[in-house]
């Protein structure tokens, strides 16, 4: 096993280890962390030229951005969560369109969204 695919795999189980354990207010911290590294990733792609590599990186902030839609209980949650959800939706849109643009900008405005959420969120834990 070479030294890259050992460091995988190590990610891979501590970052297993650190979902089993974390509580429901630290998973969602971590999906704001693993959107936002997702997304300045598929903007160093974009700058290097890497077009599969940058169309992965979105393409999985956007499912993160999914998971924490899913995640919202709009029963409950009434103006906040659908106002969560529409502020979800359009972060969705602004990561399709830094794609289809090769746009950096969009990419940073996504981020920095997504940035403004997670420090509120770390504020009510």
């Amino acid at each position: 096993m070479n030294h890259q695919t050992a460091l995988k795999s190590y990610a891979k189980v501590q970052y297993r280890s650190d979902v089993e354990i974390a509580s429901p207010h630290r998973l969602i911290d971590m999906l704001y962390q693993g959107a936002i590294e997702r997304i300045v990733q598929a903007k160093g792609a974009m700058q290097f030229g890497n077009t599969e590599l940058k169309g992965k990186k979105i393409n999985s902030a956007v499912s993160i951005v999914g998971g924490l839609r899913e995640s919202l209980n709009t029963h409950e949650g009434g103006d906040l969560a659908h106002n969560l959800d529409n502020l979800y939706v359009y972060i969705q849109r602004v990561l399709a369109n830094a794609h289809s643009k090769n746009d950096p900008l969009l990419l940073d405005e996504a981020a920095t969204l997504l940035g403004d959420l997670q420090s509120a969120w770390k504020q009510i834990g």
